[in-house]
């Protein structure tokens, strides 16, 4: 007769696991569950409130970071200067956009405050990604185990969510000592209606540019102003973008066989080790057809966002600022470098924070206005369906030319039908690529 314990993993990859921590076994030889459970709920500390990621871990974890990397409170000229940037910038792009002027206060945080207050959008482009992934987990269990298992599956759970957790806090701390704005990263991630400028990562930015710190400032805030624009302007376009965040979550699909290897290798008497071989790549997830879709409507979203904003910005700067044409690039070079906070979330969830068509999109954007002005450019954000599509930025001038004939159609054909509904047809609704302007 076997001495191991059952197992009610057995044929999952949680047996290794289970038989890991079965070492703790009582009189028998059976499996002590009460010792198994105390050993993982060491793990589980403060492990949040249910919710797929354990955001106060993922908070206190960012804010030690930006603390041990420096970060100093912001002073009332910080303050000042960003108030005078900003100001400036709305008058500079009243004549590069249609949109209006959005940007009813300024602020100059410093690296925590960027945490504090960008923190719930965070929770929603990350958790529809983390309840797929803790689903799929739980999904791995065969149906005869999840009854016997239920305490040990709800307690893994509990792990995933302050590994999430972890790697999200290290991400968001790393990241808040790169970005310069709310917008940075073209997520709408500060509060409405608010310009946000980082003076002390203005500064890291305009190190070795050669460039007056005024000059730097202003171009910066005056993209942060266009996404200001553009997003109170184009009230679909947050939702748009957090969709496609959603559709993507929903077609992940878990390499079980990884979690069997990282759960074989797991001494649960050590913490710390458990938690570097669960985050070593555990939690990401395949790729699908159906994420590779969503990511490819989520990418080019991005780089249309991003895209627009460097023509308008283009346009409000040609004639009075020399230096934009180089701070324009240096902006493209560094997206397209990217930093080790950006491959974290790559990893993690596999979303690229930075579009990868950024050129070609600005270089879209820009036919459109010489082919339709100004005006017919903006107007091709009133609906998501009249938006250019990712084969439309392999060819900008065709684009262009066809955006022409877009001036004589009626927008109220692409409204619903009920108009009591405020909320978009979403891209793929009508068996049309996503995107494509009709």
């Amino acid at each position: 007769m076997s001495d191991e314990p059952d197992n009610p993993f057995k044929g999952t990859p949680f047996e290794a696991m289970f038989q890991q921590f079965s070492g703790a076994a009582g009189a028998g030889g059976a499996p002590d569950l009460n010792a198994i459970f105390a050993q993982v709920q060491q793990l589980l500390s403060g492990s949040g409130d249910g919710r797929p990621v354990n955001w106060d871990l993922a908070k206190d974890i960012a804010r030690k970071t930006v603390s041990a990397a420096g970060d100093r409170s912001v002073t009332p000229t910080d303050t000042d200067r960003v108030a005078d940037a900003v100001r400036l910038a709305e008058h500079w792009l009243d004549e590069a956009t249609t949109l209006p002027e959005a940007s009813t206060t300024s602020a100059a945080w410093s690296r925590a405050e960027w945490v504090e207050n960008t923190l719930p959008v965070w929770q929603t482009v990350v958790d529809p990604v983390a309840e797929h992934v803790a689903g799929a987990m739980g999904n791995a269990l065969p149906a005869e185990a999840q009854q016997l298992a239920g305490p040990m599956a709800g307690m893994l759970r509990q792990l995933g969510g302050s590994i999430f957790g972890a790697q999200v806090g290290q991400a968001l701390g790393e990241l808040a000592g790169e970005v310069v704005s709310s917008s940075d990263i073209g997520l709408p991630l500060g509060p409405t209606g608010q310009a946000v400028l980082l003076p002390d990562n203005v500064a890291k930015f305009a190190e070795g540019l050669g460039l007056t710190d005024e000059d730097v400032r202003l171009y910066l805030a005056l993209r942060e102003v266009a996404h200001q624009r553009l997003y109170a302007g184009v009230p679909w376009l947050r939702q748009h973008l957090l969709a496609a965040v959603a559709d993507y979550a929903a077609g992940i699909e878990v390499d079980t066989g990884k979690i069997e290897r990282a759960m074989a290798d797991i001494d649960p008497q050590n913490p710390e080790a458990m938690q570097e071989a669960l985050a070593g790549g555990l939690f990401e997830p395949e790729d699908s057809e159906q994420q590779k879709a969503a990511l490819v409507r989520l990418e080019t979203a991005l780089a249309l966002v991003e895209g627009w904003v460097d023509d308008v910005v283009r346009q409000a700067t040609k004639e009075r600022m020399p230096a934009a044409v180089q701070l324009s690039e240096t902006v493209r070079r560094r997206r397209a470098a990217g930093g080790p906070a950006e491959q974290t979330f790559a990893t993690l969830v596999g979303l690229q924070l930075r579009p990868r068509r950024l050129r070609d999109a600005a270089n879209l954007w820009a036919a459109v206005r010489d082919a339709r002005g100004v005006a017919g450019r903006d107007e091709l954000w009133s609906h998501p369906d009249l938006l250019p599509s990712a084969g439309d930025l392999d060819d900008p001038i065709g684009f262009a030319q066809h955006a022409g004939e877009l001036a004589d159609i009626d927008i109220t054909d692409f409204l619903p039908d009920d108009d009591s509904s405020d909320t978009p047809k979403q891209e793929g609704d009508d068996g049309n690529d996503p995107g494509t302007a009709k």
